[in-house]
């Protein structure tokens, strides 16, 4: 590695600009898409031979998804934001919107709590969880998941009609994105479409739930990196990283969408089932390592 660990492995500054680039567009994709963003992180650098990214590099990501999702939902956040400050200025506390952002917060604490304890782990160079044969099984597990809710679910609710412990549920739900191979997506858009929601309703809950914590990892990560005294030019990759990964993000929303509303998240689940086989195959072969 080009650059020494110091518990954050920033792997990605030897991979140099077109290669973040690449991982940038891959990473735009996948962590919004339900298939999982870390995985990719992994997979896409050992099939080309690259040497691993790292934890650090994906949770610093996740501020060119913030971007897209803050764009895409534009309406929705300043309504929910304004839609605050003007109930609470005015002392009404029970707003539908005060209270959807005062639940949003709620459920953004199980997650925070989860990534300080595990942070030591999931940071660090050679993290287990970030294993192929982890990986795999962390696929294969989402993909039988996300199948049951979509086969049980009502399809019949919206965020307007969300209340705490949906909420708290989804929050609870978005723990298991700390786990390499699970996404953020995928276990929040899972467990909406247990609680009923709609498949694009289910969507749009599952990120604006998520903004404050694609935020919060995001910026965490760019301190942890600050603090190990990442160079200028560790920074100027990572920005382009952040680039072309948030023009890539905001596609996906759009994409995603369009699926949700005229398919189903059938085809996510077969491709996280194709997915989590290759992973082990190729790990059990000795392929992938």
């Amino acid at each position: 590695m080009a650059d020494a660990c110091n518990g954050v492995d920033t792997g990605f500054v030897a991979l140099g600009y077109a290669k973040v680039a690449l991982l940038g567009v891959v990473q735009g994709i996948t962590e919004l898409m339900p298939i999982s963003s870390s995985a990719h992180m992994r997979i896409v650098p050992a099939v080309l031979g690259w040497q691993d990214p790292g934890a650090a590099f994906s949770a610093a990501m996740q501020l060119a998804a913030l971007f897209a999702v803050v764009s895409y939902f534009w309406s929705d956040v300043a309504g929910l934001a304004g839609g605050s400050l003007s109930a609470v200025a005015k002392g009404r506390f029970s707003d539908p919107k005060f209270r959807l952002s005062l639940w949003i917060v709620l459920a953004t604490i199980p997650l925070v709590a989860a990534g300080v304890a595990l942070a030591p782990i999931l940071n660090a160079c050679n993290s287990p969880l970030r294993s192929i044969p982890a990986i795999g099984v962390a696929c294969l597990v989402m993909a039988a998941l996300l199948a049951l809710a979509e086969v049980g679910a009502r399809h019949s609710r919206t965020v307007t009609k969300a209340g705490l412990i949906d909420a708290l549920l989804v929050g609870l739900a978005q723990v298991g994105s700390l786990i390499p191979g699970v996404s953020r997506s995928g276990s929040t858009l899972t467990a909406a479409l247990a609680l009923g929601f709609k498949r694009e309703e289910a969507a749009r809950f599952s990120f604006l739930l998520g903004i404050p914590a694609i935020a919060g990892a995001g910026l965490k990560e760019l301190w942890e990196l600050h603090k190990v005294h990442l160079g200028s030019h560790g920074w100027s990759v990572l920005g382009v990283g952040i680039a072309v990964g948030a023009v890539s993000a905001f596609v996906t929303i759009w994409a995603l969408m369009r699926i949700l509303e005229r398919v189903s998240a059938w085809p996510f689940v077969a491709y996280r089932a194709l997915l989590g086989v290759a992973l082990l195959a190729g790990a059990a072969s000795g392929w992938l390592h």
